[in-house]
């Protein structure tokens, strides 16, 4: 069963023991909260301590302006993917929101969202997209999909040339911001 969540505002998720999944989340409203490295910084560090805490493997990401892909396997039989995501967007959101308050208070209010006035959101509500991977040939398709998306956006001419990508780091030209795991999935069955 696939754990493709469409439009709904919850979403379903299949913690399906040695399947991988592509993660896709947004901010909230897909406004543009990840064009500066700050952020981006904040994602990267959530990403790697959700990774200690959790022990997936990374084996894609994009960071886009205002969405998230990540290509990732839980190595462990029992996992929780909302906690792997939960725990990577509530320190996301806490740091970012903490630095608002402390350096721009008036940019609080492209957050305010939900029930009340106080309500802040940095991550669009509901569950984003959820995707179980169960072959190498579907991984391939989404590590493709997720590098090309800058390309498909218009913001870069080739793949390679957004920095907040795991491309590079995949075609042999460098470390991305983020460290990946691509022993795993040449491994993974």
């Amino acid at each position: 069963m696939n754990g493709d969540c469409g439009i709904r505002k919850t979403c379903r998720r299949w913690n399906t023991p040695w399947e991988a999944h592509e993660l896709t989340f947004s901010c909230y409203r897909r406004q543009p909260f990840l064009t500066r490295n700050r952020t981006r910084q904040y994602l990267a560090q959530a990403v790697r301590l959700a990774r200690e805490k959790h022990g997936f493997h990374l084996w894609a990401y994009v960071v886009m302006p205002e969405h998230v892909h990540l290509l990732l396997w839980p190595a462990a039989e029992e996992y929780d993917i909302s906690a792997i995501l939960r725990s990577i967007k509530q320190s996301v959101s806490r740091r970012a929101v903490a630095y608002l308050r402390a350096n721009h208070p008036a940019g609080l209010a492209r957050l305010v969202g939900g029930r009340g006035p106080t309500v802040r959101r940095f991550w669009q509500e509901g569950g984003g997209y959820d995707r179980n991977v169960r072959t190498k040939k579907e991984a391939a398709k989404f590590l493709n999909y997720i590098h090309n998306n800058p390309v498909k956006r218009g913001l870069v001419e080739r793949p390679t040339d957004w920095t907040w990508s795991s491309c590079r780091d995949w075609e042999g030209l460098g470390d991305g911001p983020i460290p990946l795991d691509k022993e795993s999935l040449v491994q993974w069955t």
